[in-house]
């Protein structure tokens, strides 16, 4: 197979860092070459679930590339054609937003807006408290948005988060090959 170039952009849902970091080495280990990127919030911030310096030293040494996390850093993604799909894994509600709003203010965003110019598929893997609120409109529009597909998902934990939506990071590989054929893995919601 020929190297697929992976864009792999994480926003600040902290609590999924473990389990997401592990989908890109098994997409490392898979034989695609993965570009990571990050917020600016993902990218500096330390949290119960883990210091950003570590964080960072660790995506590098799998990814085997400097990080994305500059929006001058981004920018180049779509004129220099650098990848051939972007995942934005998790993506919160607040980039979600952006990205059904056209708000390219982070690394993420840009290189979401600068990827698809070349009308090459974006991956969504939602990570959300608000998904069954706010963000609902937002995901609603990005489904009908072209080049734009999800990876599965579904609610977080109904008893203690109702309104809360994450993705079945499992399937990310899957939905990735679904998405280089302009195809949206079914059912998208568990």
């Amino acid at each position: 197979m020929a190297e697929i170039n992976v864009g792999f952009a994480m926003c600040g849902s902290f609590c999924t860092f473990k389990e997401v970091i592990e989908v890109m080495k098994k997409l490392v280990d898979s034989g695609y070459g993965v570009l990571p990127i990050m917020s600016f919030n993902a990218y500096s911030t330390d949290t119960r679930f883990g210091k950003a310096e570590e964080h960072i030293e660790n995506i590098e040494k799998i990814c085997g590339k400097k990080i994305v996390a500059t929006i001058p850093d981004a920018e180049p993604i779509g004129p220099k054609k650098l990848i051939d799909i972007l995942i934005i894994e998790p993506c919160t509600g607040n980039t979600l937003a952006k990205l059904a709003n056209g708000i390219t203010d982070t690394p993420v965003t840009l290189a979401a807006k600068s990827h698809l110019r070349n009308e090459r598929p974006l991956l969504i893997a939602l990570s959300t408290n608000d998904a069954l609120s706010a963000s609902a409109k937002n995901y609603g529009r990005l489904l009908n948005t072209k080049n734009v597909y999800f990876v599965p998902f579904r609610q977080d934990n109904p008893k203690e988060k109702p309104r809360s939506m994450i993705a079945d990071f499992s399937k990310t590989e899957v939905a990735l090959v679904e998405a280089l054929k302009n195809k949206q893995i079914q059912p998208i919601i568990g």
